[in-house]
């Protein structure tokens, strides 16, 4: 697999202070359609890299498939706990406990890491109350608790359930290649943050995977079909438990009701599912900054008229970012290029 140099990709989002331009991130972008024909591209689609969270969709369709899900009575709203990198609020920490509680199994088995929860407030609570940051905290608790229970239910070790040779990385590797249409020897092994196995391909693959999420039924299989309809309901229904307050993707599938399906990556990645449109959108940020992408996936969604004006206002602190100091006096702003605001798509 060729690993490109994306020096080379169109500047997407700048910062300014004073009207200067004093920072800027370059990146790739890529709209394929329900045949997976690219209509928009920007920066080149081959680029290599981890979906990093935003392949948490398909990591969870093993647990569906294989009857885990089913027999430990898992709801929607567990399932979109599973699927997200949420904040470590409360309702993220009982949501785990309650997985893993539903699984038999202890919070002991983690190996995520402990991870101090995002919003200052919740951290400050648990310091008031002299508690220290757990895994269960950890942005990815709710996918391995997910990943336990798929161990439960399939008689797997939980002591190496992270190892890439363990049975359920190998079926979340084949589901990988499945949906990103790819063979599996080509896709590149990485260790994520949160210690799971994590697979690295083109941009253009992402976008491919997002489509193939909402046509699953091109693979031929019931089941797997029923799992991707599962998910695709489970993060539109409950969109506080994929990420939480002051998140994008949250906002963006609570304020469009679903029509949107979003997920954030780390390093710079989002990923989109347009399911009235059949359309996989794949976004990377070539210097990993969180925050960026936001913006860019945001403008897209407008440039290419698939949020409503009444959608856009109630998004459009993602649009612009007013940059402010410690005095709170703003000092410039963060916005999406000209790039992004004229798009015509490839017929």
């Amino acid at each position: 697999m060729e690993h490109v140099n994306a020096g080379c990709n169109p500047v997407l989002v700048t910062h300014s202070r004073g009207g200067i331009t004093e920072s800027f991130h370059r990146g790739v972008v890529c709209v394929v359609d329900a045949k997976g024909q690219v209509l928009y591209q920007t920066g080149d689609i081959k680029q290599v890299c981890y979906p990093r969270s935003a392949l948490k969709y398909f990591q969870h369709i093993p647990l569906i498939t294989s009857g885990a899900f089913a027999r430990f009575g898992f709801s929607l709203k567990d399932l979109a706990l599973m699927c997200g990198s949420h904040n470590g609020e409360s309702i993220h920490v009982a949501g785990a406990r309650h997985i893993l509680e539903k699984a038999g199994l202890s919070e002991d088995l983690l190996g995520c890491g402990a991870q101090a929860p995002t919003l200052k407030q919740d951290y400050i609570q648990l310091l008031k109350e002299g508690k220290e940051p757990m895994q269960v905290h950890n942005n990815c608790s709710g996918k391995h608790s997910g990943f336990l229970a798929w161990c439960a239910h399939n008689g797997a070790s939980t002591s190496d359930y992270l190892s890439p040779e363990h049975p359920l990385h190998k079926e979340i590797r084949r589901i990988t290649a499945l949906f990103h249409e790819m063979d599996e020897s080509d896709l590149v092994t990485g260790l994520d943050g949160c210690s799971a196995p994590i697979f690295a391909m083109p941009v253009y693959n992402q976008a491919i995977a997002y489509k193939n999420l909402l046509h699953p039924e091109k693979f031929g299989d019931p089941e797997l079909t029923l799992a991707c309809r599962m998910i695709l309901e489970a993060v539109a229904a409950y969109p506080e438990m994929v990420a939480g307050h002051k998140r994008y993707c949250t906002d963006l599938m609570r304020v469009t009701r679903g029509r949107i399906i979003g997920k954030t990556g780390a390093d710079g990645i989002y990923s989109l599912a347009i399911p009235e449109k059949g359309w996989g959108i794949c976004i990377k940020v070539d210097d990993g900054r969180m925050g960026p992408q936001y913006n860019v996936a945001q403008q897209l969604l407008q440039s290419l008229g698939l949020i409503s004006a009444s959608e856009a206002e109630a998004l459009k602190q993602w649009l612009v970012n007013e940059n402010r100091n410690y005095a709170g006096n703003v000092t410039g702003q963060t916005v999406t290029t000209s790039v992004l605001e004229h798009i015509v798509l490839a017929k």
